[in-house]
């Protein structure tokens, strides 16, 4: 990238999904949360049918569903779909019919699968050029986290999806259990660091900054790839193996390459992974050497997030880092698809 073009990654606001399945503390977090001075010029996007309401802490507005909190943080709920919430919520903005707000934090349902939600931001041309996806934040219940994760679906995804993972609840789990939950989630997501939250303490800081906030911030790119790449290849299963067998199938793994790709190879490969297994692809992100150029490269499932070219190398390393998260994929299978394009870049110079 030339030093002096624009940041393409500039000028667009921080936006962070809340998930976790019903019972996880969601609301109570965020409440908490927004009562910290770094967030007082917030958006919150919630859904009507929260858990905990923080109406109690609302003034009133202009607007039938935007309202301002008492610190000064906008919350808006959705009435129709996302997409349309917040193309409301940044014209309103725009317009000045809302007061200024620097980032924006969507909470889902307790049941709400969060890859469509994902997918939105990635896909939806306007949006994209407003809004950058800086993390999905998961809450489990370690109460109840572990039967959830063998009985709904939508809690294992949840978790797979996350760059961090918050265990709530802990106070009131036994010791060795939650030991236990928090050992199963890192099985199913070894990339996202789980962090352990009472009452809903936490400190913004801890769940900011998560995803790619800038090329020139070249420093910030390896770290928003999460922790597997701390310990590269295939991740272990958990150590006692408290669940059942089909929540092993979903595994992180992360791989790297010395050779430089180039455009049309990397392309194809990722176009066969789609194809043949988009929808056991459950995320991906990583950086890429293509050409001799470091490109940030993310998806999740089909869904590919448009290439973003850095401005230099984070470190000396000129390998290409990739982590995935997939289901019933074996590594191998994802290593000999990105060696094969490999060999198609090598035959081709």
């Amino acid at each position: 990238m030339n030093p002096g073009s624009p940041d393409p990654m500039a000028g667009r606001f921080p936006l962070t999904l809340v998930t976790g399945f019903l019972g996880s503390g969601k609301t109570t977090m965020l409440a908490r949360m927004l009562t910290h001075p770094s967030m007082r010029n917030a958006a919150v996007v919630i859904n009507e049918v929260g858990e905990i309401g923080i109406d109690h802490d609302l003034v009133s507005f202009s607007s039938e569903n935007v309202s301002v909190l008492a610190n000064g943080c906008i919350c808006c709920t959705v009435r129709t779909d996302l997409q349309e919430t917040l193309r409301e919520l940044f014209g309103q903005r725009r317009a000045g019919a809302i007061p200024d707000f620097d980032r924006v934090m969507v909470e889902t349902t307790g049941l709400a699968d969060p890859a469509p939600v994902v997918q939105t931001l990635l896909s939806d041309t306007m949006l994209a050029a407003h809004f950058r996806l800086d993390g999905i934040i998961t809450l489990v219940d370690a109460v109840n986290g572990g039967q959830q994760l063998e009985e709904f679906p939508q809690a294992v995804k949840q978790v797979a999806l996350a760059d961090r993972i918050l265990l709530t609840k802990t106070d009131l789990a036994a010791p060795d259990d939650a030991a236990s939950l928090e050992r199963a989630l890192q099985a199913i997501n070894a990339s996202a660091g789980v962090l352990r939250v009472q009452h809903g303490q936490v400190e913004p800081e801890q769940l900011t900054g998560l995803g790619l906030a800038s090329t020139r911030l070249s420093a910030q790119a390896l770290s928003f790839l999460g922790a597997a790449l701390d310990a590269p290849g295939d991740q272990d299963d958990v150590e006692d193996k408290p669940l059942r067998p089909h929540l092993q199938d979903i595994r992180t793994m992360s791989l790297r390459f010395d050779e430089p790709f180039t455009w049309p190879a990397i392309t194809g490969a990722m176009e066969m992974l789609t194809a043949l297994r988009g929808p056991d692809m459950l995320r991906m992100k990583g950086i890429l050497n293509v050409e001799g150029d470091p490109v940030v490269v993310q998806c999740v499932q089909h869904i590919f997030h448009p290439a973003v070219p850095l401005d230099r190398w984070p470190d000396e390393n000129r390998q290409s880092r990739l982590v995935f998260i997939m289901r019933a994929v074996e590594p191998t299978v994802v290593e000999a698809v990105f060696n094969a394009a490999q060999a198609l870049a090598r035959n081709a110079r």
